[in-house]
């Protein structure tokens, strides 16, 4: 098998027991690194720092890297001006903030039977939110409730 030194530098086709002794001198693990290779490749490190550094390394990304989450924001077809408004900002916050959102129009009993009003209130926010968010999911119904999905236009 090749084997390589800890410090990268290839010391050459070697026996299995050869590599074994030379591990074993410097007080090294042996680890296949190219099981496929003709002859196989191995290398001598410590294993445990290794796996260290490599768990380390994995946290580090997990640390910088942002959870996309789906925060919601209710409305209903006769919402008042201030309450839109007031709404409105939640969700340009959470936009800016990487997240994306749902806004839901919530129908109650007849209110049903004019969709079209619920509509009016959704396109109007795609209308106002177009500057940090696009739409992901067209308005759709689901039962009694309505439901767009906007996402950020920019990811974090």
């Amino acid at each position: 098998m090749r084997l390589i030194a800890e410090d990268g530098q290839q010391i050459g086709i070697v026996s299995i027991d050869e590599a074994r002794a030379r591990a074993e001198e410097k007080g090294l693990d042996l680890v296949e690194v190219a099981p496929d290779a003709r002859p196989p490749v191995v290398k001598m490190m410590d294993y445990g720092k290794y796996r260290y550094e490599q768990a380390r390394a994995a946290r580090e990304a997990r640390k910088k890297q942002h959870q996309i989450q789906v925060k919601e924001v209710k409305f209903r077809p006769g919402i008042e001006e201030h309450d839109y408004e007031f709404k409105t900002r939640h969700a340009r916050r959470f936009l800016e903030e990487g997240n994306k959102v749902r806004l839901t129009m919530m129908f109650r009993g007849r209110q049903i039977a004019h969709a079209e009003l619920g509509l009016e209130v959704l396109e109007r926010l795609k209308a106002d939110l177009s500057d940090v968010g696009k739409v992901e999911a067209e308005p759709s119904f689901e039962g009694r409730v309505m439901f767009m999905v906007m996402a950020p236009l920019k990811a974090r």
